[in-house]
């Protein structure tokens, strides 16, 4: 697939349910936009923007270095604002990839956004990543999402069931998403699906609207941060030696 370079986009808020101001949260002396900003500039995959919902987070993110589009914080979806960004500032579309780098992961290996990158190069529609696990706990907990994938990389289903059923990993799936630009259209302008609305994950959506998605299996899983407990978690973690801080 060839094109300009992708224009990487990281959706943040600051009405999050469980941890109300999160992008804004110092995890060693750094708001979280400000290391996703990082883990953007560090993948080197193109350039990077922020799709605000606030002016405060939209400062965070052009002190950290990146450029900032203020959305409409009643957007529906993290993807909404992605693609809402993505028209004020590309609006020829001269970008045939845009990522959707979700806000909240801190500790996200920059490398694995480069391979969302390359798997969507590869073809299909939407390209994303997964993470194998043999943990008993993490099969049984409803906020892992499992991906079940044919031998070729292909999505052929996202739940949060323990599935697939029988011996051997679950595959987690890891939040971060390359789109061609005309899926994500596409995508923005369907209705939420039945399977969408019961599992409460919206890439059933292109599922059902009968779109492709690969994915490449990574080893590292960079658990979001959802809960106080998981910012707690993000901080020991980059607060470390081996972290980037």
């Amino acid at each position: 697939m060839a094109g300009a370079d992708p224009l990487i986009i990281i959706p943040a808020r600051m009405a999050s349910t469980r941890l109300p101001g999160k992008p804004l949260a110092d995890i060693a002396g750094k708001p979280m936009i400000a290391w996703m900003v990082e883990i953007a500039f560090a993948a080197g995959a193109g350039p990077v923007l922020v799709a605000a919902a606030e002016p405060e987070i939209a400062a965070a993110a052009e002190a950290a270095g990146a450029r900032a589009v203020l959305t409409d914080p009643d957007l529906p979806s993290g993807t909404d604002r992605v693609f809402a960004a993505a028209q004020a500032a590309d609006p020829d579309g001269a970008h045939d990839i845009i990522v959707n780098l979700q806000g909240d992961m801190p500790t996200m290996n920059p490398e694995d956004v480069a391979r969302a990158v390359a798997v969507v190069r590869r073809g299909g529609d939407i390209a994303t990543l997964v993470s194998p696990s043999n943990d008993p706990v993490d099969r049984g907990n409803p906020n892992v999402v499992k991906a079940i994938l044919a031998s070729d990389g292909r999505c052929l289903a996202f739940t949060r069931a323990p599935a697939p059923w029988g011996d051997g990993p679950v595959l987690r799936h890891v939040g971060i998403y390359a789109y061609r630009r005309d899926a994500l259209a596409r995508f923005v302008k369907a209705p939420p699906s039945p399977l969408e609305l019961r599992e409460k994950l919206e890439q059933l959506r292109a599922l059902e609207m009968g779109m492709t998605i690969n994915a490449e299996t990574v080893e590292e899983f960079p658990k979001g941060v959802d809960s106080p407990a998981d910012l707690e978690a993000a901080r020991t973690v980059l607060a470390a030696p081996t972290g980037r801080a």
